[in-house]
């Protein structure tokens, strides 16, 4: 686990990643917070572009929680059949969309303890939904923020709710709204697991990796 670093070093990591994307945003294909929050809850143990393969037809036809009601749980389950564990996940989006119709007026409720409530929804799913459709400073922390979370200091943390803090606490505020979408493209695309590219690092003068041979 890397040392964290200091403020100005972060604020300079942070100015590069917003000049190279100033506006980030998620790859899930959603319409409205619903469709978000289905979006998410099905991306568990798989990947974005297999998700929206996938909900891309059912969102032309459902976009809110009656909807799914009357779509029913046989037509939703072979909807995502190409998902991964797509049972489980069609029976928890069924029983969600019974929760928001009869206690949440359909609506998609806007605070992380009500969105946690809500069957398949972790606090990375509500942190996602708060962020992106809610515009709230929530991190979402995935294997890829933790991973080089650690590696270069930015964020380090035991577990991953020490990585949240850590995002929470030292990023600094101009940057805490888009903060997990600039690391989840740098941990995809540069700061991968096995062999990441240093060679092409936007951020690699201010890193404490030791491999800068990539």
């Amino acid at each position: 686990m890397a040392k964290q670093l200091d403020y100005q070093t972060l604020t300079e990591i942070f100015t590069r990643f917003q000049a190279i994307e100033p506006e980030p945003k998620g790859e899930l294909f959603h319409t409205n917070a619903y469709t978000l929050l289905v979006a998410v809850a099905l991306s568990a143990q798989a990947t974005d572009a297999g998700v929206n393969k996938a909900t891309r037809p059912l969102f032309a036809r459902v976009d809110t929680p009656q909807k799914m009601l009357d779509l029913g749980l046989e037509a939703l389950t072979e909807a995502i059949k190409t998902i991964g564990l797509f049972r489980n996940k069609a029976k928890n989006v069924m029983k969600m969309a019974e929760i928001l119709v009869a206690d949440y007026g359909g609506d998609v409720p806007s605070s992380r303890a009500a969105l946690q409530s809500l069957p398949g929804v972790g606090r990375k799913t509500a942190n996602v939904v708060l962020n992106m459709w809610f515009h709230m400073p929530a991190q979402a922390v995935d294997t890829h923020i933790f991973r080089i979370g650690n590696r270069t200091g930015i964020c380090p943390g035991r577990d991953v709710d020490a990585v949240e803090r850590a995002i929470e606490d030292h990023i600094p505020a101009p940057f805490q709204q888009h903060a997990h979408h600039w690391l989840i493209l740098h941990g995809r695309y540069i700061c991968v697991a096995r062999k990441p590219k240093c060679g092409i690092c936007p951020i690699r003068d201010l890193c404490p990796y030791e491999d800068k041979t990539i």
